[in-house]
């Protein structure tokens, strides 16, 4: 029976890094509001180096709709501001010495239904990996049955119970997607 509750332990792990993955992503999705995890996956060249704009720089919220970005060091204000630029944002930074603001432009309706789709989607593509997960751990356990390392009632509750985990964290997803979805058309 062990080897059926590794399976399950380790699927519950994945489904988990897969709900993780979903908040991530989640938070890459601008809504009207400043959010430090806007600037997460932005790059700068540092010496060399792509460097997140966190490594470079002190991220702070200033006020509801705007990010200020304090670099520290004086010669990283252009990079930055350059890779702000460059990104899929739509910001425009305003530099003022060596403190650039990012005011966060209000969304029109037709922007937050985009965002709320894409979220939606987002949502999806995480249900597919669960789904696939538990595809993947009842395939394990089906293994175990034909090899008779387990009986089929061991068979019979270890797919009950990835199924329960599933269930579980379809639902986490939708509680999640939902939750963005009121956070994207707040005004």
């Amino acid at each position: 029976m062990s080897t059926v509750a590794n399976f399950l332990a380790d699927a519950e792990t994945r489904m988990g890094k897969t709900v993780d993955s979903l908040k991530t992503d989640l938070g890459k999705i601008r809504t009207g509001r400043a959010n430090i995890s806007l600037l997460d996956h932005i790059k700068v060249d540092y010496y060399g180096t792509p460097t997140a704009v966190s490594q470079v720089a002190n991220v702070t919220v200033s006020d509801a709709r705007t990010l200020t970005v304090t670099p520290w060091e004086k010669n990283m204000v252009q990079a930055i501001e350059k890779a702000i630029l460059e990104s899929d944002l739509g910001i425009n930074p305003a530099t003022a010495g060596t403190v650039i603001r990012l005011p966060m432009p209000p969304l029109t309706e037709e922007r937050r239904k985009d965002l709320v789709k894409l979220s939606k989607v987002e949502g999806e593509n995480s249900k597919v990996a669960i789904r696939n997960i538990r595809r993947d751990a009842n395939n394990h356990i089906k293994n175990l049955l034909k090899k008779k390392e387990i009986s089929e009632d061991d068979d019979k509750s270890g797919e009950e119970s990835i199924q329960k985990l599933t269930d579980k964290f379809v639902s986490q997803i939708d509680k999640i997607i939902s939750e963005k979805e009121k956070d994207i058309m707040e005004i």
